[in-house]
């Protein structure tokens, strides 16, 4: 122990040394690389200031240019990485140009796809040449009492009282009347002001005539162009920019309207929450609206469940073409547009259509919603961002490039973004007129035309477009802020850049709902918001549960289940998924050891192909997985079987020491989600393919707070895979760590480490299953020697540090190494003997049922065991679940009839 406290201590030195060499090479890297970029941006704009802010989906501490500090280095990296040339050997075509932007250079790089790298390089060549961006565009909502650089005259100004306070900014280099009218149309300001040279100011209320002075107070000329003046020491030239002064539409809200009203529900739909969709759909039903529903390409499950829907329902109709979408990409406005074009052509005749995910839940009675829209017909609601226009256009990337390919946003450089108009923007939840909506469809004049393109490109476009359309046309004055929303933003959870694998950005999403966070629904009551999110079931069910009764649901008492949750992980009529030959390994290996339980009994059961694997919850805590699959008894009666087991509880534990209060969890599984702090993975299934994740949380006031802690990881031969220094803070208490290993994992128990100075405080193991199915088929022999084999020699060396001395209860690592090698040759039923001896020491069968579909009582005794219908067994995912199936159209009501 006293080696691995020498090594342990000389180990974090050594990373400290690191960790300075680093900072001071990448202060050497800054010096050559920040002075371009910041002499560049002190000509446009003057100064740099640094401030934290958040809008809508994006956060990070950036300067007032929209780069954040991890931006930063990240273009410092990319650039040393890939270079500032294209690699013209790893393309399989000629480009257009040369490309001079090192952002599209890194970007062609990074991508995957020859088709992808070639669509970034001509959209490059075309936006360097000049020809890919309009220059400006036509607002049609001016202000006919005014006009566009109409000058108004020199007015004195006042430090503390100035003239126009709408925005400031300083632009050392281009200052001229037209650069901050173009600004300030840009942030939707009818008046602009220029002063002292290099400044702008932006304001919505003319300056008081007793402030003019004359012309000759103004008396500094542009830097931008020295033919004009740009006001004074405190004097300012003032100009109209021909915009009237914006204020949203208030709507009305009269209680009890006769009016009636339809809506069209869009709902865009991703992930497997396949029960909660349908409790959504059962609250909102009513046979006088619509639903017109998207789910993702590729989500096969959900669609092929949904799909049954559009039969027995006249009002709902899925989406003909559907994308595959991802987060903040300009898939998804194509597909919001493309939806709203399908369901045109339907011939539905309504008057709101609300974009609604299986995230969203209303928060007041249907009847309230309709009550409030029937008096408020031809008004567009949206929520804008609230803040200083240019502060908004660089916090959301809207200054730059992106292109999508490769289900990626890649961000290939800078862009002027067209004069003329208003930039607004905010949530990308709305509900829309139709009127508007067939403009925005329909067929595109000039501004439509620019806008197309411009947000093609763009980053979060459906955060932005419908908000921009809505201020630039003749549909200005039914501009209302509010989406009819309230978000559950924690930003400190949800800003986690945690979408850097799809965007070239640091993105925020907002978090579930849970129980403690009610009293923020509570607080809407009197407002005018009608929907929140986000709720997931498999999170939190409980704040769902309580929401229905707020807003007028009756019924919980007679639904059967109600505080049970179910969803699929797996079913059998899905297309392929990677993920599935782990899964259908470990469930084979559970149904095996379930054969055996029964056999005790005398009950033989054959186990033959899985239907479905669910996820199942009771009171918001998880208690296992359900397998449904077909099987014959011993009696050769096919049958419908689902079993019951949960992973171990003995997975995670720790040694006794004097922290032993103090470390809460130390586990290791895959699929982390850092915004809601738990695995999606909850029962820890891994393969050699999978990446395993560790979390560790701490209690607080720990004592382990200030030390420097180190986590080893073992693998199954017995071999140092990785070591990591972790150190716990008081506002970092709950974190995770990823260990830098390579796939294919050796399958087999591996374990995982706590150690301070005095030894090892925590200990867990893991399980990585060896594959018994490869691409959905029985593993060959070829593969097996792949896949199995490992990936040792990318460890590190840690040969200093004998494992012997490690671990409790640790096999001769020599040992390890040989049972290691031979159980890679293993096959056919030498293999699942390995698979099966591995499982049983992580999971636990609890129970099994048998369908009643099939049987009469004859043969629910089998052996010794009697069997329960599943249809009448509370964690079977055959029991009834009203809340979470759509019911039957009730011709009184208009409603789905839950039971």
């Amino acid at each position: 122990m006293a080696s691995l406290r020498r090594f342990c201590f000389k180990y974090a030195q050594c990373i400290g040394i690191a960790v300075l060499l680093t900072f001071f090479g990448q202060i050497l890297i800054a010096l050559n690389f920040f002075p371009t970029i910041t002499d560049n941006l002190l000509k446009q704009n003057g100064h740099v200031s640094f401030k934290t802010q958040e809008v809508g989906g994006i956060s990070a501490r950036k300067n007032s240019f929209g780069y954040d500090d991890e931006d930063l280095a990240s273009n410092s990296k990319l650039a040393g990485k890939h270079g500032t040339h294209l690699r013209l050997e790893e393309l399989d075509f000629n480009p257009a140009c040369d490309i001079n932007n090192r952002e599209a250079i890194s970007a062609v790089h990074r991508a995957k796809s020859q088709l992808c790298k070639q669509q970034i390089v001509n959209k490059t060549c075309l936006i360097q040449q000049g020809h890919f961006y309009p220059e400006a565009l036509q607002n049609k909502c001016f202000n006919e009492e005014a006009s566009y650089g109409q000058y108004l005259g020199c007015y004195v100004d006042e430090k503390k009282l100035r003239l126009l306070s709408g925005f400031y900014g300083v632009y050392v280099n281009t200052n001229s009347p037209k650069t901050c009218l173009d600004i300030c149309v840009q942030a939707g300001f009818p008046f602009a002001g220029v002063q002292y040279g290099t400044e702008c100011f932006c304001g919505e209320d003319a300056p008081p005539a007793s402030s003019k002075v004359p012309n000759s107070s103004c008396d500094m000329k542009c830097p931008g162009d020295s033919t004009k003046i740009c006001g004074g020491y405190f004097t300012m030239n003032v100009f109209e920019t021909g915009l009237v002064k914006f204020v949203p539409r208030t709507p009305d809200s009269i209680i009890n309207s006769k009016e009636s009203v339809k809506i069209v529900f869009l709902l865009t739909l991703n992930g497997r929450a396949l029960r909660q969709v349908h409790r959504l759909i059962n609250v909102l039903y009513r046979s006088n609206h619509y639903f017109y529903i998207h789910v993702d390409k590729r989500q096969d499950y959900l669609h092929r469940k949904l799909s049954t829907l559009e039969k027995t329902i006249p009002n709902i109709k899925l989406a003909t073409k559907r994308f595959a979408t991802i987060w903040g990409g300009a898939s998804l406005l194509k597909m919001l547009l493309t939806a709203m074009k399908e369901f045109i052509a339907l011939g539905w005749n309504w008057d709101f259509v609300i974009n609604l995910s299986e995230s969203d839940f209303p928060i007041k009675s249907l009847e309230s919603l309709e009550n409030f829209l029937s008096v408020n017909k031809g008004l567009n609601f949206v929520k804008s961002h609230g803040r200083e226009v240019q502060r908004f256009i660089k916090k959301q990337g809207l200054d730059k490039t992106f292109i999508e390919c490769d289900t990626h946003m890649w961000r290939v450089g800078e862009r002027k973004l067209p004069t003329g108009i208003i930039i607004d923007g905010g949530s990308d939840w709305i509900a829309l007129s139709p009127d508007f909506v067939s403009y925005v469809v329909g067929k595109h004049d000039e501004l439509l035309a620019g806008l197309d393109i411009i947000f093609q490109h763009t980053l979060l476009p459906a955060e932005s477009f419908f908000h921009t359309v809505l201020r630039n046309s003749r549909f200005c004055k039914t501009y209302v802020d509010n989406n009819l929303h309230v978000t559950n933003w924690k930003r400190k959870l949800g800003c986690k850049c945690q979408y850097k694998h799809v965007v070239d950005w640091c993105g925020c999403s907002p978090n579930d709902f849970r129980t403690e966070d009610w009293p923020r629904i509570q607080n809407t009551q009197d407002r005018q918001l009608f929907f929140a999110r986000k709720f997931e079931p498999i999170v939190n069910q409980e704040i769902i549960n309580r929401v229905e009764k707020y807003i007028g649901f009756k019924d919980h008492h007679i639904l059967p289940n109600i505080e049970s949750y179910w969803q699929s992980i797996y079913n059998a009529d899905d297309l392929t998924a990677s993920t599935d030959d782990v899964i259908l390994t470990h469930a084979m290996s559970i149904l095996r050891h379930n054969a055996k339980i029964l056999g005790v009994e005398n009950c033989i059961v054959y186990s033959g192909e899985i239907l479905e694997i669910n996820s199942y919850s009771h009171e918001d805590t998880y208690k296992g997985n359900l397998i449904l699959y077909k099987a014959v008894l011993q009696n050769d009666v096919s049958i419908t079987m689902e079993t019951w087991y949960k992973p171990k509880q003995h997975l995670e534990f720790k040694l006794k020491s004097k922290y032993l209060n103090s470390i809460k969890s130390f586990k290791v599984s895959s699929d982390y989600d850092q915004k809601e702090t738990l695995f999606r993975n909850m029962a820890n299934i891994l393969g050699p393919l999978s990446d395993p994740v560790l979390l560790y949380q701490f209690a607080p006031n720990t004592d382990l707070k200030t030390d420097n802690l180190s986590v080893l990881w073992l693998d199954p031969a017995g071999m140092i895979a990785d070591l990591n220094n972790i150190h716990i803070e008081e506002n970092n208490l709950t974190n995770f760590l990823k260990p830098n290993l390579r796939p294919p994992l050796l399958p087999g128990t591996w374990k995982v480490g706590l150690f301070d100075g005095d030894g090892l405080l925590a200990l867990t193991r893991f399980l990585i299953t060896p594959l018994e199915y490869f691409s959905g088929k029985e593993i060959s022999h070829q593969e097996v020697n792949i896949i199995h084999s490992g990936s040792q020699n990318s460890y590190k060396n840690f040969s200093h540090l004998k494992s012997v001395h490690i671990m409790p209860d640790q096999t001769d690592s020599a040992l390890l190494q040989k049972i290691a090698h031979s159980n890679v040759k293993r096959i056919t039923d030498d293999l699942r003997e390995w698979i099966d001896t591995l499982s049983i020491d992580f999971y636990n069968v609890l129970g099994s049922c048998l369908s009643s579909s099939n049987i009469s009582n004859d043969y629910m005794k089998c052996g010794n065991q009697k069997f329960d219908y599943c249809e009448s067994t509370e964690w079977s995912s055959l029991t009834p679940d009203p809340k979470g199936n759509i019911g039957k159209i009730n011709p009184v009501t208009g409603r789905l009839d839950r039971v």
